[in-house]
């Protein structure tokens, strides 16, 4: 049936939402796809509902294709699986949580693991019935903190959810790469461009992680990358330990005098006053910043680290939480450091459970961590413990320790990969989905276990694959759009065709309907504007902005015989007969087709 725009739920909105960040979230609520229910939290509407199960469609094809078979669990779950794997206090006050009439604790599910875990646990106990993969599409909750830019980042969004059960390593290695591969597939048939990276598999557990990334500069993940092909999420970065350096003769450390010098631009310039280098000046990279980070556990204990890094390097807070796991990160308060008198702020120097620096004792209790970049033998200018002063010279691993190493500085271009490929560059991105070697943490932990061939009862183990739905949808709108509207991908657009009736004669409305009729039965779905009494303009200005990239215009040219066929993508009004129109529609949308392709 026709959907005709009089009777259709739908109303367009002038002006832009007022909490609308990127362009995605501005136009989706002006074209009357979505709208907004709460903060992060969205109705979705007619047309953002047909959008949103094309690319469902896709992703369900493309399960299929794997050997993937689709299952649908409640929302609302409750709380002991969750405990029987910790997530019930790992996800902290990320995690929504509520409780029915009678005191029982449920959650709203972020992630579904332990629902398929146990559902395969319930149904299946031999090796016989594995390897199985089985996924769902399914509304999520993370009680975000500062949910932002529309469907990018919500506290309720949808998600395709999949899990692969194998009876041993080698299985669920098969079972990853077959999905692995099955993302491919899904982001090329979207026309989403998209990075391999190595992540790091934070709440979720596992060993091997993977994200899927769309480059793009309104994205809120950076990832590093080099020609050679290494590719990685900066959470996952490692910095490798740099080589010992032979400290032999170096001379003792000596105390200066430095004062108003808590900045590390102000101490290389007092540095280089105090103490003449040879060979070149002091720099940044020549000092050793101690930085205070307080850490709060899932328990609620507060822990203050002191970090040392080179003096031209920054902490970065998301690499922090994944040293610090299921931990809350951030810079430490003035009330810490007036809680902890020996952490004089600005002249911070390192020491450890062996003593303090210069050999006195230090009694704060507070761990010393360093930076890989801090070689054993290497000499630095760093905080002397004293207001005003700061010692050079001072060796590590000869004039002070360290409780352990943390990579937590935020990585620059020009950095090594890992893997020896050479200097990496930085780009931010989108993450559009991520597979997991899960293991065995979820299976032993809920007690999935199956016969082997030998009959031992042996721990499943697990893969996870997400993929996030509603932001794609978001990331699509993204890259689709000109300074008048939305423009969908073909496969993607709510409708095939957009016919606009203009002007008030009655045989304009006549051809229009009859020409809507013939659309459909050649197999396109067809919204046809009929609305009696609103001007050219408004119509012409509605379908710009609701973006189906075809659009036919029914008007005065009626009297001759003949429409215009407007490519919405290209801006191109192209006369033609109206008996024609339909193959026309359909040799320019073959056409456009082979030109997109």
């Amino acid at each position: 049936m026709v959907t005709r725009l009089s009777t259709f739920f739908l109303r367009t909105l002038r002006e832009d939402p007022a909490d609308a960040e990127v362009t995605s979230h501005r136009l989706l609520v002006r074209a009357g796809y979505i709208r907004r229910q709460a903060p992060g939290v969205f109705a979705w509407l007619p047309l953002g509902l047909r959008v949103k199960s094309r690319i469902e469609a896709v992703i369900r094809e493309e399960m299929a294709e794997a050997g993937a078979f689709e299952v649908h669990f409640p929302a609302l779950l409750p709380r002991e699986p969750y405990e029987r794997t910790n997530r019930w206090t790992e996800y902290g006050e990320a995690l929504f949580r509520l409780q029915d009439r009678k005191g029982a604790d449920y959650l709203l599910a972020p992630t579904h693991e332990e629902a398929f875990t146990l559902l395969v646990k319930d149904l299946y106990s031999s090796y016989k019935d594995l390897p199985l993969t089985i996924f769902q599409i399914q509304d999520k909750y993370r009680d975000e903190a500062r949910p932002r830019a529309g469907l990018l980042r919500g506290r309720e969004f949808t998600m395709k959810d999949a899990y692969s059960f194998d009876v041993d390593d080698e299985g669920l290695e098969r079972s990853y790469l077959t999905q692995r591969d099955a993302y491919e597939r899904i982001f090329t048939r979207l026309g989403l461009e998209y990075a391999i990276v190595q992540a790091d598999a934070g709440a979720m557990g596992g060993s091997r992680s993977e994200e899927f990334l769309h480059p793009t500069p309104i994205g809120e993940d950076t990832f590093v990358r080099n020609d050679a092909g290494y590719a990685a999420n900066v959470e996952a970065f490692a910095t490798a330990v740099a080589a010992p350096v032979d400290a032999t003769g170096a001379p003792a450390p000596v105390v200066h005098s430095t004062p108003d010098t808590p900045t590390i631009d102000a101490l290389v310039a007092v540095a280089n006053e105090v103490e003449a280098r040879a060979g070149s000046a002091w720099t940044a990279a020549d000092t050793l910043k101690n930085v205070v980070l307080a850490v709060t556990g899932v328990d609620g204990v507060r822990e203050l680290v002191v970090i040392a890094l080179p003096g031209d390097r920054e902490v970065d807070l998301k690499r922090a939480e994944v040293a610090f796991p299921l931990a809350e990160v951030e810079p430490a308060t003035e009330e810490d450091f007036a809680a902890n008198p020996l952490l004089v702020k600005g002249y911070i120097g390192p020491w450890s459970a062996r003593g303090a620096v210069l050999g006195e004792t230090s009694s704060s209790g507070i761990r010393y961590l360093v930076d890989p970049r801090v070689a054993e033998g290497s000499a630095w200018i760093t905080g002397a413990n004293v207001t005003g002063e700061h010692v050079f010279g001072l060796v590590a691993g000869r004039d002070f320790s360290w409780d352990g190493r943390v990579d937590v500085a935020a990585v620059r271009p020009g950095d090594p990969a890992p893997d020896g490929s050479g200097p990496v560059e930085l780009a931010r991105g989108m993450e559009l989905g991520h597979v997991f070697q899960l293991g065995r943490k979820y299976a032993e932990a809920l007690g999935l276990k199956v016969l082997d061939h030998n009959g031992k009862l042996v721990t499943v183990t697990m893969g996870s694959y997400g993929i996030g739905v509603t932001r794609i949808l978001a990331t699509i709108a993204e890259l689709n759009n000109d300074d008048r509207g939305l423009v969908w991908p073909e496969p993607l657009a709510p409708f095939d065709v957009h016919v606009v009736a203009t002007g008030k004669d009655a045989a304009v409305f006549d051809a229009a309907a009859a020409l809507s009729s013939e659309l459909e039965a050649a197999g396109l779905e067809v919204l046809y504007d009929d609305r009696p009494k609103v001007s050219p303009g408004v119509k012409f200005g509605d379908a710009e902005l609701v973006g189906i990239p075809w659009i036919i215009i029914v008007g005065r040219g009626v009297a001759e015989g003949t429409v215009e066929l407007w490519n919405r993508r290209t801006g191109e009004r192209t006369p033609v007969a109206i008996v024609d129109a339909v193959e026309e529609l359909r040799h320019a949308r073959e056409s456009s087709a082979d030109a997109l392709g």
